[in-house]
């Protein structure tokens, strides 16, 4: 499939890329070049992960896809193997709800790599976008990643790093995400591990931990719909508590036991396991629905 091309002076230009360094222009395209237009998140790691890394790529990417309020939010990686590969999947798991998958390459459009990723690539043709700075033609080169990582970045309001080692194209993403003035997170991971050395250190050095994906959702301005509350796995009991809280905007343990109708010492227990799952938080003694 021959590729497309925009000029930066055109004005369906990505219109956060136009911001960078050194922008591509022109920037060649093949798919829905509307999503590279939206909130987009770069998801990036490393080519060699674990399946933990791998998991919370695809579901970190699938959540992030899927329609919050009216907005979707397009994924962002440079369909590399590994965590890029994972974090593609997820978002076209979850492309129907209006969000989308976004491969940013070093070569030239019409070029597959690596050539595994066939099956992955013809999806994203279909569903998503591809882009590159580079024309059709354009052969694979080691200098050529970096430089790309750019782009993935640019096009992003967040970059998240889910799984890095010390040396890492994703760690590249990383600077160039914060030298471009854009949110820059990393998923925490056990320091026995050599998987997370680098995303780790990120940490130390300023990165926002991603533990809960709401944060993210938040920071960028999207806001679940009033009923995605409900569409949790919680118990009626669990409805009705979050019902009350929700209605009174700050209540008491106290308070909420006598508006349920319900014990003290299960009105307690619930509320702690809706701390758990980041749906209250408790301060001085009262109550209140996380945000």
């Amino acid at each position: 499939m021959e590729s497309k091309k925009i000029y930066i002076k055109e004005e369906g230009y990505p219109p956060l890329l136009r911001e960078i360094k050194d922008p591509p222009d022109p920037l060649y395209y093949t798919g829905n070049l509307q999503l590279a237009r939206e909130t987009c998140v770069a998801v990036v790691g490393s080519r060699r992960c674990t399946g933990y890394g791998s998991r919370t790529a695809e579901k970190l990417a699938e959540k992030l896809a899927e329609k919050l309020s009216e907005q979707g939010v397009s994924v962002v990686s440079g369909m590399a193997k590994g965590i890029d590969s994972s974090a593609h999947w997820g978002a076209l798991s979850a492309a129907g709800n209006r969000g989308g998958a976004i491969a940013v390459l070093g070569c030239g459009i019409d070029i597959c790599y690596p050539a595994s990723n066939e099956k992955l690539r013809n999806r994203i043709l279909k569903e998503g976008l591809i882009l590159s700075e580079y024309p059709d033609g354009t052969q694979p080169a080691r200098y050529r990643f970096p430089r790309r990582n750019r782009i993935i970045s640019g096009l992003c309001r967040a970059t998240v790093v889910v799984q890095a080692p010390n040396s890492s194209g994703a760690l590249i993403t990383a600077e160039m995400a914060a030298e471009q003035g854009r949110a820059v997170y990393a998923v925490p991971g056990s320091i026995e591990s050599a998987y997370h050395l680098g995303s780790n250190k990120l940490l130390c050095d300023g990165a926002m931990p991603l533990v809960v994906l709401d944060d993210l959702l938040s920071d960028l301005g999207i806001e679940p719909a009033e009923e995605e509350l409900f569409q949790k796995n919680f118990s009626n009991e669990e409805k009705r508590i979050i019902s009350i809280v929700k209605n009174r905007g700050e209540i008491t343990l106290e308070q909420l036991c006598t508006a349920a109708g319900r014990p003290a010492d299960l009105v307690s227990g619930i509320v702690t396991i809706l701390e758990i799952k980041g749906v209250f938080c408790t301060f001085l003694g009262k109550i209140f629905i996380a945000k």
